[in-house]
């Protein structure tokens, strides 16, 4: 497996990609958080300033990616106030790909990022209904951070933030 920083003329199939693969959610939520995650997973987000977007890729296939916000970054563009660590977002893995350990590898590669620039921790959102999103970060070490969590679609899913102190 290799993990690179994403191509610009690769940010069409990443999304389409991402797209993909968090449409399984799509019948365990109610349709208007369906539609409030389709739109998160879909904006260009992605394409802010000192924004890293990381890709897995196996035998010259991409089959993942992640995004990685900086510090203070409008990460879920104003659900979210400014945090001051880094921000996992928008990890994804093609269904194909799933079980292979792609999301441990972008993760892990998003927290040494971290590291290096001098950062103590890094940061992320999730929700109940991503259950093998949070078996990782809870394996990793990930705690709780209840007062960054936020509820997009007024449907009561929380989205849950979660902190790792590195």
């Amino acid at each position: 497996m290799k993990i690179r920083d994403a191509k610009a003329n690769e940010l069409d199939y990443i999304r389409n990609q991402r797209l993909a693969a968090y449409s399984e959610h799509a019948q365990v939520i109610s349709d208007d958080h369906w539609q409030a995650l389709k739109k998160a997973v879909s904006s260009k987000a992605d394409t802010q300033d000192g924004v890293e977007l990381i890709v897995a890729e196996i035998e010259g296939q991409i089959v993942g990616s992640v995004a990685l916000f900086p510090p203070k970054a409008d990460a879920y563009e104003g659900l979210v106030e400014e945090v001051d660590y880094s921000e996992i977002r928008l990890l994804a893995v093609s269904p194909e790909a799933r079980g292979k350990g792609v999301a441990l590898a972008l993760v892990t590669e998003c927290i040494e990022r971290t590291k290096i620039k001098g950062y103590s921790a890094i940061g992320l959102h999730t929700a109940d209904f991503m259950e093998s999103a949070l078996k990782l970060y809870n394996r990793l070490g990930f705690k709780r951070l209840p007062q960054y969590d936020f509820e997009p679609a007024n449907d009561g899913v929380i989205v849950k933030a979660f902190r790792l102190a590195i």
